[in-house]
Protein backbone atom coordinates (compact mmCIF):
# COMPACT_ATOMS: atom_id res chain seq x y z
CA UNK A 1 0.00 0.00 0.00
CA UNK A 2 1.40 3.24 -1.12
CA UNK A 3 1.83 6.29 1.65
CA UNK A 4 2.33 9.83 0.26
CA UNK A 5 4.96 11.06 2.50
CA UNK A 6 3.85 13.62 5.40
CA UNK A 7 5.61 16.42 3.69
CA UNK A 8 3.52 16.04 0.63
CA UNK A 9 0.21 16.14 2.10
CA UNK A 10 -0.44 19.74 2.90
CA UNK A 11 0.74 20.51 -1.51
CA UNK A 12 -1.63 17.83 -2.81
CA UNK A 13 -4.47 19.39 -0.17
CA UNK A 14 -3.77 22.55 -2.18
CA UNK A 15 -4.05 20.88 -5.81
CA UNK A 16 -7.27 19.25 -4.91
CA UNK A 17 -8.67 22.76 -3.47
CA UNK A 18 -7.51 24.68 -7.16
CA UNK A 19 -9.02 21.74 -9.50
CA UNK A 20 -12.27 21.49 -7.24
CA UNK A 21 -12.58 25.26 -7.39
CA UNK A 22 -12.03 25.87 -11.07
CA UNK A 23 -14.81 23.22 -11.53
CA UNK A 24 -16.84 24.86 -9.43
CA UNK A 25 -15.94 28.19 -11.24
CA UNK A 26 -16.41 26.70 -14.74
CA UNK A 27 -19.58 25.41 -13.88
CA UNK A 28 -20.76 28.60 -12.52
CA UNK A 29 -19.98 30.19 -15.50
CA UNK A 30 -21.32 28.00 -17.95
CA UNK A 31 -24.58 28.26 -16.10
CA UNK A 32 -24.08 31.84 -15.95
CA UNK A 33 -23.56 32.01 -19.50
CA UNK A 34 -26.82 29.61 -19.93
CA UNK A 35 -29.35 32.07 -18.14
CA UNK A 36 -27.43 35.03 -20.23
CA UNK A 37 -28.42 33.38 -23.51
CA UNK A 38 -31.94 32.88 -22.67
CA UNK A 39 -32.45 35.93 -21.32
CA UNK A 40 -31.29 37.42 -24.36
CA UNK A 41 -33.32 35.16 -26.59
CA UNK A 42 -36.72 36.17 -24.33
CA UNK A 43 -35.27 39.86 -24.60
CA UNK A 44 -34.94 39.32 -28.55
CA UNK A 45 -37.92 37.33 -28.98
CA UNK A 46 -40.10 40.24 -26.82
CA UNK A 47 -38.18 42.63 -29.01
CA UNK A 48 -39.08 41.02 -32.22
CA UNK A 49 -43.29 40.45 -31.35
CA UNK A 50 -42.69 44.64 -30.33
CA UNK A 51 -41.46 45.52 -33.46
CA UNK A 52 -43.78 43.29 -35.55
CA UNK A 53 -46.68 44.99 -33.64
CA UNK A 54 -45.67 47.96 -34.43
CA UNK A 55 -45.15 47.37 -38.56
CA UNK A 56 -48.47 45.31 -38.30
CA UNK A 57 -49.91 49.36 -36.87
CA UNK A 58 -48.42 50.97 -39.25
CA UNK A 59 -49.11 49.50 -42.62
CA UNK A 60 -50.61 51.32 -44.70
CA UNK A 61 -54.23 50.36 -45.65
CA UNK A 62 -54.77 50.67 -49.65
CA UNK A 63 -58.06 51.86 -50.46
CA UNK A 64 -59.96 50.31 -53.29
CA UNK A 65 -61.35 52.70 -55.83
CA UNK A 66 -63.79 51.51 -58.66
CA UNK A 67 -63.19 52.31 -62.18
CA UNK A 68 -64.61 55.25 -63.59
CA UNK A 69 -67.96 54.08 -65.63
CA UNK A 70 -69.57 55.73 -68.95
CA UNK A 71 -72.77 54.66 -70.08
CA UNK A 72 -73.16 53.06 -72.94
CA UNK A 73 -75.02 55.23 -75.71
CA UNK A 74 -78.50 53.45 -77.23
CA UNK A 75 -79.73 53.74 -80.04
CA UNK A 76 -82.82 55.56 -78.50
CA UNK A 77 -80.12 58.07 -77.51
CA UNK A 78 -78.63 58.45 -81.07
CA UNK A 79 -82.51 58.97 -82.77
CA UNK A 80 -83.10 61.54 -80.20
CA UNK A 81 -80.44 63.77 -81.74
CA UNK A 82 -81.32 63.17 -85.43
CA UNK A 83 -82.51 65.25 -87.74
CA UNK A 84 -85.29 62.76 -88.68
CA UNK A 85 -86.61 62.82 -84.64
CA UNK A 86 -88.45 66.37 -86.45
CA UNK A 87 -89.96 65.13 -89.53
CA UNK A 88 -92.15 62.20 -91.05
CA UNK A 89 -89.34 59.82 -91.89
CA UNK A 90 -92.12 57.66 -93.92
CA UNK A 91 -94.13 57.71 -97.24
CA UNK A 92 -96.90 55.62 -98.63
CA UNK A 93 -95.14 52.77 -101.00
CA UNK A 94 -97.95 53.83 -103.54
CA UNK A 95 -96.62 56.93 -104.02
CA UNK A 96 -94.56 58.21 -106.62
CA UNK A 97 -90.78 57.95 -106.45
CA UNK A 98 -91.00 61.64 -107.98
CA UNK A 99 -92.75 62.69 -104.57
CA UNK A 100 -90.06 61.12 -102.87
CA UNK A 101 -87.18 62.28 -104.42
CA UNK A 102 -89.16 66.22 -103.49
CA UNK A 103 -89.02 64.89 -99.54
CA UNK A 104 -85.40 64.07 -99.87
CA UNK A 105 -84.57 67.94 -101.04
CA UNK A 106 -87.19 69.68 -99.41
CA UNK A 107 -85.79 67.50 -95.55
CA UNK A 108 -82.12 67.54 -96.90
CA UNK A 109 -82.07 63.31 -96.05
CA UNK A 110 -81.23 60.61 -97.99
CA UNK A 111 -83.68 57.98 -96.93
CA UNK A 112 -87.53 57.30 -96.23
CA UNK A 113 -89.53 54.16 -94.52
CA UNK A 114 -91.88 52.66 -96.81
CA UNK A 115 -94.89 52.14 -95.61
CA UNK A 116 -98.65 50.78 -96.52
CA UNK A 117 -101.87 51.94 -96.21
CA UNK A 118 -102.21 50.61 -92.66
CA UNK A 119 -98.91 52.37 -91.39
CA UNK A 120 -96.96 48.86 -91.18
CA UNK A 121 -93.50 49.09 -92.89
CA UNK A 122 -92.99 47.33 -96.13
CA UNK A 123 -89.16 48.44 -96.92
CA UNK A 124 -86.98 51.39 -97.12
CA UNK A 125 -86.40 54.24 -100.27
CA UNK A 126 -82.80 55.76 -100.77
CA UNK A 127 -81.05 58.57 -102.77
CA UNK A 128 -79.10 55.18 -104.13
CA UNK A 129 -82.37 53.07 -105.52
CA UNK A 130 -83.68 56.41 -107.29
CA UNK A 131 -80.15 56.64 -109.08
CA UNK A 132 -79.86 52.57 -109.77
CA UNK A 133 -83.33 51.64 -110.63
CA UNK A 134 -84.36 55.23 -112.25
CA UNK A 135 -81.96 57.53 -113.27
CA UNK A 136 -80.00 55.11 -114.86
CA UNK A 137 -82.93 53.14 -116.77
CA UNK A 138 -84.39 55.60 -118.49
CA UNK A 139 -87.32 55.35 -116.41
CA UNK A 140 -89.44 58.71 -115.44
CA UNK A 141 -89.82 59.49 -111.94
CA UNK A 142 -93.43 60.66 -111.85
CA UNK A 143 -94.78 57.32 -113.46
CA UNK A 144 -93.08 55.25 -111.26
CA UNK A 145 -94.19 53.92 -107.84
CA UNK A 146 -91.81 53.77 -104.55
CA UNK A 147 -92.82 50.27 -104.14
CA UNK A 148 -91.43 49.14 -107.80
CA UNK A 149 -87.88 50.73 -106.56
CA UNK A 150 -87.99 49.83 -102.83
CA UNK A 151 -85.88 47.24 -100.62
CA UNK A 152 -88.25 45.46 -99.06
CA UNK A 153 -89.11 44.31 -95.30
CA UNK A 154 -87.94 40.97 -95.99
CA UNK A 155 -84.64 42.16 -97.11
CA UNK A 156 -84.66 45.16 -93.99
CA UNK A 157 -81.76 45.14 -91.62
CA UNK A 158 -83.23 47.13 -88.40
CA UNK A 159 -82.66 47.65 -85.16
CA UNK A 160 -83.95 48.03 -81.84
CA UNK A 161 -83.87 51.24 -79.76
CA UNK A 162 -82.09 49.56 -76.99
CA UNK A 163 -79.55 48.07 -79.18
CA UNK A 164 -76.29 49.94 -78.72
CA UNK A 165 -74.60 52.25 -81.07
CA UNK A 166 -71.86 50.24 -81.48
CA UNK A 167 -74.26 47.27 -82.69
CA UNK A 168 -75.74 49.61 -84.96
CA UNK A 169 -72.86 50.58 -86.71
CA UNK A 170 -71.88 47.02 -87.21
CA UNK A 171 -74.87 46.19 -88.51
CA UNK A 172 -74.33 49.06 -91.02
CA UNK A 173 -70.64 48.29 -91.78
CA UNK A 174 -71.84 44.50 -92.10
CA UNK A 175 -74.46 44.96 -95.01
CA UNK A 176 -72.54 48.01 -95.92
CA UNK A 177 -75.85 49.97 -95.48
CA UNK A 178 -76.42 54.13 -94.06
CA UNK A 179 -79.41 53.69 -92.64
CA UNK A 180 -81.22 51.80 -90.01
CA UNK A 181 -85.00 51.95 -89.25
CA UNK A 182 -85.49 51.39 -85.16
CA UNK A 183 -88.53 48.70 -84.59
CA UNK A 184 -90.52 47.98 -81.23
CA UNK A 185 -90.80 44.64 -80.51
CA UNK A 186 -94.22 44.92 -81.87
CA UNK A 187 -92.51 45.45 -85.30
CA UNK A 188 -93.91 48.78 -85.20
CA UNK A 189 -91.25 51.66 -86.70
CA UNK A 190 -90.56 54.39 -84.26
CA UNK A 191 -87.38 55.96 -85.90
CA UNK A 192 -84.64 56.05 -88.30
CA UNK A 193 -81.25 56.63 -87.99
CA UNK A 194 -78.68 57.07 -90.82
CA UNK A 195 -74.84 56.37 -90.54
CA UNK A 196 -74.25 60.27 -89.72
CA UNK A 197 -76.14 59.92 -86.57
CA UNK A 198 -74.42 56.99 -85.08
CA UNK A 199 -70.72 58.67 -86.11
CA UNK A 200 -72.03 61.84 -84.38
CA UNK A 201 -73.24 59.62 -81.19
CA UNK A 202 -69.87 57.30 -81.23
CA UNK A 203 -68.21 60.71 -80.78
CA UNK A 204 -69.61 62.28 -78.03
CA UNK A 205 -69.28 59.07 -76.41
CA UNK A 206 -66.11 59.20 -77.03
CA UNK A 207 -65.36 62.32 -75.83
CA UNK A 208 -67.34 61.86 -72.52
CA UNK A 209 -65.04 58.90 -71.74
CA UNK A 210 -61.87 60.99 -71.76
CA UNK A 211 -63.66 63.96 -69.94
CA UNK A 212 -64.88 61.11 -67.17
CA UNK A 213 -61.09 59.62 -67.25
CA UNK A 214 -59.08 63.20 -67.48
CA UNK A 215 -61.56 64.15 -64.12
CA UNK A 216 -60.83 60.97 -62.63
CA UNK A 217 -56.97 61.06 -63.13
CA UNK A 218 -57.00 64.35 -61.67
CA UNK A 219 -58.88 63.48 -58.90
CA UNK A 220 -61.85 65.51 -59.40
CA UNK A 221 -64.30 62.66 -59.63
CA UNK A 222 -64.04 59.57 -62.28
CA UNK A 223 -67.91 59.64 -61.78
CA UNK A 224 -69.49 63.03 -61.49
CA UNK A 225 -67.18 65.08 -63.27
CA UNK A 226 -65.37 68.18 -62.95
CA UNK A 227 -68.41 70.25 -62.13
Amino acid sequence: KFILPHQHQPKLSNMLSRAVTSIALRRGVAATCARASGIVSSSLTSNNNVVNKAFAVQRPTWRSFSSPTVEESLASDAYAASCYVEIDYTINDEASVYDCVQRFAAFNIGCLVTVDNDGNITGIVSERDYVNKIALLGRTSADTKVKEISTKSANLVTASPKESVDACMSKMLSKDIRHLPLLDESGKVVGMLSIKDLVKAAVAEKEKTIKVLSDFALGKGGHFGSE
